[in-house]
Order: C-alpha cells, then sequence, then structure tokens
C-alpha cells in the first residue's frame, strides 16, 4: 500500500508527508485508532517510503511516497526487510516481554544493513508490560541516527505517561460505527431478523447464541487461514527449530489478537442495532440509525419492548464487550450475555 490508498486518513497522511517534505520526521510515533490492521498498514507505508528506491518526491526533492513495487517496499511488505522489525505479543498473556524489547534495542542500534533508516514498529504498545516498557524509555528518549520508532496502539490509555510524553501522536479517525464487509452485513442481517421473531422460548434464545458462536468459529478459521499463509512458517521449513519456536509462538498471539478484534467489531455491530431499536422505541427519525436497511428487522422488536428495555439491551452487549476483555471464558459471557437480552 501507500499515501494514496489511505482515502479516510487524509489528515494523518497529510501531517506525515508535511513533515516528510521539510525533513523533519519524528523520531517516535504513537499510531492509535480502532483497527490495529489498519495502524500496522500505515506503519508498513511509511517504513516503505523511508526506504523506497523510486519514491514519489516533493519540491525538496524528499521521498513523499513509496512506489509499492521496488525491491524494499516488497521487502517491507512481506516482513522480510533486515532493517524494518516488528514486535508483536508473544506470550499467552498478550505482552511484549522486556526480552523482546532488548532484542528490539539491539537492532535498532546496529547500522542499517542497507536502508537509509531503521524502522521499529512495536504492535500493541498497549501491551509493554512495566518492565519492557520502562527498558524502552532510554532508546525512546535518544534514538539512535536515522531511526524511526513507531507504536501502534488501540487502547492508548494503558501506555505508561511516559511512554505517551515521548512520542508524536497521530489518532486514526473514523466512521461513527463499525465498518462491515458484505459477509458480515449478511451475518448480521441474519441474525436480526431471527431476532425480531417471538423469542418466547429458551429454544430460540439458544439458536440465536448458535448463530453468533457460528460465525465467530468462521471468523477464527478465517483469521488462522490468512495469518498463517503470512507466516515464515509456510516459508522457511528448514528453519533453526528455536527460530520456528519464537514464529509459532508470533503467529499464535497474532491470531488471537485479530480474533479479539473482528469479535469486538462484531459485537460492536450487534450493539448498534440494538440501538437502531432502541431509537425506535423513541420514535427517533430514520436518518439516524446506523442500519437503515434492517428496519424491519428493528421494527419487529421495537414494537415488543419499552424504550427501557431497549436501553438494557444496549448496555448489555456493552458489559460484555468489556467482559471478554478479562480472562472470563468467552462462551459463558455471550451465552449470559445474550439470555439477558429483551427481546
Amino acid at each position: 500500500m501507500s499515501f494514496a490508498d489511505f482515502s479516510e486518513q487524509k489528515q494523518v497522511v497529510q501531517l506525515l508527508q508535511r513533515s516528510l517534505e521539510r525533513g523533519r520526521l519524528g523520531h517516535a510515533y504513537l499510531f492509535t485508532g480502532s483497527r490495529v490492521d489498519e495502524l500496522e498498514a500505515m506503519a508498513g507505508t511509511l517504513a516503505k517510503t523511508l526506504n523506497c528506491q523510486q519514491p514519489g518526491q516533493g519540491a525538496s526533492g524528499n521521498a513523499l511516497d513509496c512506489c509499492d513495487r521496488c525491491p524494499s517496499c516488497r521487502r517491507i511488505g512481506e516482513g522480510q526487510h533486515p532493517d524494518v522489525h516488528w514486535v508483536r505479543a508473544e506470550s499467552k498473556l498478550r505482552i511484549i516481554t522486556i526480552d523482546q524489547m532488548r532484542e528490539l534495542m539491539e537492532e535498532v542500534h546496529l547500522k542499517p544493513r542497507e536502508a537509509r533508516f531503521k524502522v521499529a514498529v512495536i504492535v500493541g504498545a498497549d501491551r509493554l508490560n512495566v518492565q519492557a516498557a520502562n527498558a524502552f524509555l532510554k532508546t525512546l528518549e535518544e534514538p539512535p541516527p536515522r531511526s524511526v520508532l513507531i507504536l501502534l496502539a488501540t487502547e492508548p490509555e494503558r501506555i505508561l505517561e511516559t511512554i505517551l510524553s515521548r512520542c508524536l501522536r497521530l489518532n486514526f479517525t473514523g466512521e461513527s460505527g463499525p465498518r462491515f464487509d458484505q459477509a458480515q452485513t449478511a451475518w448480521l442481517t441474519a441474525f436480526s431478523e431471527a431476532a425480531s421473531g417471538e423469542q418466547k422460548s429458551l429454544f430460540s434464545r439458544y439458536r440465536l447464541l448458535g448463530t453468533l458462536m457460528a460465525q465467530l468459529a468462521q471468523t477464527k478459521a478465517g483469521i488462522e487461514k490468512t495469518l498463517g499463509a503470512r507466516s515464515p512458517l509456510e516459508r522457511y521449513d528448514e528453519a533453526d527449530p528455536r527460530l520456528r519456536e519464537k514464529w509459532e509462538e508470533e503467529l499464535s498471539a497474532a491470531i488471537e489478537a485479530e480474533y479479539r478484534r473482528q469479535r469486538t467489531d462484531l459485537l460492536a455491530g450487534l450493539q448498534w442495532w440494538l440501538r437502531d431499536v432502541w431509537l425506535k422505541t423513541l420514535a427517533a427519525p430514520l436518518d439516524l440509525f446506523r442500519f437503515p436497511q434492517l428496519k424491519e428487522s428493528v421494527e419487529g422488536v421495537a414494537k415488543r419492548v419499552s424504550p427501557g428495555a431497549a436501553l438494557e439491551n444496549v448496555q448489555v452487549i456493552e458489559q460484555v464487550q468489556r467482559l471478554l476483555h478479562t480472562n472470563v471464558q468467552e462462551a459463558l459471557a455471550l451465552e449470559v450475555g445474550l439470555l439477558k437480552l429483551k427481546l
């Protein structure tokens, strides 16, 4: 991807390109937003632009965008460039450890092997444990020349203030509601149509739960297939066993992190549909609805519940989302949540 592909993030792109044009790029950035895949893509594009062999240039002659085609861009995109380093949570606790950060700092302080800039990307900087964050402070405060550190976070409030104060923060804006692709929209449509029917029996409620669990299982399977295909495990069969073990841990952590993100998005869509139901009970105009195309299912539920009960439904899903950020069992949290809904 190039900067031109980020049509929804024009302000962020303009800020970065203005700094590139003036030759005044910051040494440390914090990219924050709701979609880690978008943050990773932007970090990768910045790394490509800094090291592109055929960049798009501004009036100053400085690179403003990458070609996304040269060998350097391709290797960065594949995660194979020796001067661009990515750190992700590896452990089962989904934290970035002090050992990972020490390894990264050693790499950053070495001279670039072939690129103009060393780039380090910390994916999930909000997953740095206290020891790792404190160990990183010195490098963050006094990075080596021609190096850029990029921290990515979906929950920046979890990052130590000492880390935040040393980074230039760029916030990625987006739509006020979740962005659903065609498959997700089809699932929400089927779910809402089923929910709009009479929900008097326990069996009907568990049928809704089954629909949700099946979609989540399908989502995880898709993530495992996609990320597994990108993993170096698929390309280097004869790698050192210790290296393969590291790759396996990284892949497992990446799958879990991406699954949690997509699960949050899926439940957010359900929450916005329930919000539409609440608005309908208040006789709000259709242009306030997040999913106006689902108005029939919204009306089907709204005619059976009071505004107070409809609002409680929205709050129930919000509570489920909070619980899923803890170590609670997923199936139990979802089961309890769906049984509490007043449909």
